[in-house]
């Protein structure tokens, strides 16, 4: 059966670690904790299989596409859970390589209230571009480390060989950190997504206001331009309209914000990929946000199609698009 997504991207292990006794700083830029010192912690809790292109293939199953993932891990026990939790969640994992001298990466995510500080360490893997018997629907790039560089050429000629593949570009850090190298993507992106900050260092501009930033990223040629601005919202573009959506209400307090944008993400680039018109799938991405928010990780809150359409048909009249 033709994969609807196969997704490219570094693959980890979250070990969230709940801190009860630290602070923030008044400007909430810093994370406190008493140095030299011992410092309590709640509880920790270890998530297998995450990371961008990970999350957006567990999105894409949970909706209902065929999914697969491009990625390494080590060959540890860790390695196996990551496989084993998307294999589970109903991901492809056939062009996962474990490789025999590496460990798999292992992030610490330092929890204090409903949001975190991630402390990362992506080791040095070999990525390879596959040889595919057939051409997905589409290919979702995301974050992959500074060692990946060996896949991007491969990937890039294989998109313009085959045009019909929808590629979906949700920069990740060291994509956005090196941007000038990988603005070829965007042009062939069938759908751009970042967030406002992300979008103000890839376009090297202070400028705040939405439209022109959608504008100056349009330009570049994507069919389709997101931009998340967190709990304010997203803004959007077809080249036509701009518009703006709020998030969807929260039913309580966010929990934990690890993997909102992923399945903001993800959940557009699904909806789109399944013909929903733009406007219409733009209403998907934050109802998956406002649910993963609830719970621990960037998963487990991941909603079915039923659910996540179930929750769209109760939106309240506030939840709308309105022009920019």
């Amino acid at each position: 059966m033709q994969l609807d997504i196969l997704t490219i991207g570094d693959l980890v292990v979250d070990d969230f670690i709940r801190l009860n006794e630290a602070y923030t700083s008044e400007d909430k830029d810093l994370l406190c904790v008493d140095f030299r010192s011992k410092v309590p912690f709640e509880s920790s809790t270890i998530v297998y299989g995450v990371g961008n292109s990970a999350n957006a293939a567990v999105a894409g199953a949970k909706l209902g596409l065929k999914t697969a993932i491009i990625g390494v891990v080590g060959n540890d026990e860790n390695g196996r859970k990551c496989i084993e939790s998307l294999q589970g969640a109903g991901v492809d994992t056939s062009f996962v390589v474990a490789e025999q001298t590496t460990t798999t990466n292992y992030h610490y995510v330092l929890w204090f209230e409903n949001d975190r500080t991630i402390l990362i360490k992506h080791h040095a893997y070999t990525y390879v571009f596959p040889q595919l018997s057939e051409a997905p629907k589409a290919i979702y790039l995301s974050s992959l480390g500074k060692d990946a560089l060996s896949v991007y050429d491969p990937l890039l000629g294989y998109l313009n060989t085959h045009p019909e593949v929808k590629l979906i570009f949700q920069p990740g850090t060291f994509q956005i950190e090196h941007f000038s190298d990988f603005e070829d993507f965007v042009p062939r992106s069938f759908l751009f997504i970042a967030n406002k900050e992300e979008y103000q260092k890839m376009l090297g501009t202070s400028e705040e206001d939405p439209k022109t930033l959608l504008t100056l990223m349009k330009d570049r040629g994507p069919t389709y331009a997101v931009m998340t601005d967190g709990p304010n919202g997203l803004y959007a573009t077809d080249g036509t309209r701009f518009v703006f959506l709020p998030m969807y209400p929260d039913p309580r307090a966010a929990f934990e914000r690890t993997g909102a944008g992923d399945a903001c993400a993800s959940t557009i680039a699904t909806a789109l990929l399944d013909n929903i018109p733009f406007e219409e799938a733009l209403l998907w991405g934050p109802i998956n946000s406002m649910c993963v928010v609830q719970q621990i990780g960037a998963q487990k809150g991941l909603l079915s199609r039923d659910d996540l359409l179930e929750y769209l048909d109760k939106a309240p009249s506030t939840y709308r698009l309105t022009d920019i």
